[in-house]
């Protein structure tokens, strides 16, 4: 190898490790089709409240289109969980507004939701155990393997779980003063415009933080190892036991 190959080996490397880390990211949070299953329910919730003042139909339509997404999904035999989460999400705002007759506690249980999430990220990042690292850990195929083993993977762990708990937090700021002092139209315009960009940049540091982290240990693929491995010594101990009785067989006859 010459001195000029290896940068090129180190740069494809890192461009695998970087498409692996993305591919693994848009697993993870659902990609495009994720956010719009996100976001097109509280769009139409919102819409529909802006133009009629009417609760249920605005409450009917969001649950309306959240099962169909579920359908849609269900149809092309694609994963349902973001869909699901989002029908389940829409349905207990549903229930919540029609309970209390308020139309902004549509979107209460999505903010609380929010504000959990946030505090999650922080208090297990804190506990040494940062949340994104169990959540991406089985999509990257090293389950927990980063706890101890790869503490500079943990550490990209740690910071984008403090990114995600910082954004949340910061979102909440905005969106709980509104919930007491906006009206239903404004706090839902102001939700949907906050959906998708910290998300987005949420995910970006993610992808930042652990694209410049060491790559992931395949738990799996060591496990597979072990067992072939297993497997050989059983079958090179068979041999042996066979030789020598056959061995032993000889000499007696």
């Amino acid at each position: 190898m010459t001195s000029l190959d290896k940068p090129t080996e180190d740069t494809t490397q890192q461009d695998d490790a970087r498409a692996v880390t993305e591919a693994a990211l848009f697993e993870a949070f659902g990609g495009v089709r994720g956010m719009v299953e996100t976001v097109l329910p509280g769009l139409l919730f919102v819409t529909i409240f802006t133009i009629n003042k009417d609760l249920h139909w605005s409450a009917i339509a969001a649950l309306a289109v959240s099962l169909v997404l579920v359908v849609v999904r269900l149809a092309m035999k694609d994963t349902v969980k973001h869909a699901f989460s989002g029908v389940f999400g829409v349905a207990f705002g549903v229930v919540f507004a029609m309970f209390t007759g308020n139309a902004k506690d549509f979107y209460l249980p999505g903010m609380l939701y929010t504000l959990g999430l946030a505090l999650a990220y922080i208090i297990t990042t804190l506990a040494g155990v940062p949340l994104i690292g169990l959540i991406l850990g089985p999509v990257f195929k090293e389950n927990l393997s980063w706890r101890t083993r790869n503490p500079g993977r943990k550490k990209a762990y740690a910071k984008a779980s403090w990114a995600w708990g910082l954004i949340l937090l910061a979102k909440c700021a905005i969106l709980f003063p509104l919930y007491w002092w906006a009206n239903t139209a404004q706090l839902g315009w102001v939700l949907i415009a906050l959906k998708i960009p910290p998300f987005l940049l949420a995910v970006w540091l993610t992808w930042v933080f652990l694209a410049k982290a060491p790559a992931p240990i395949d738990v799996f693929a060591e496990m597979e190892a072990e067992e072939k491995a297993e497997e050989e010594r059983k079958a090179a101990l068979a041999a042996v036991q066979g030789e020598t009785t056959s061995g032993r067989h000889r000499r007696e006859t």
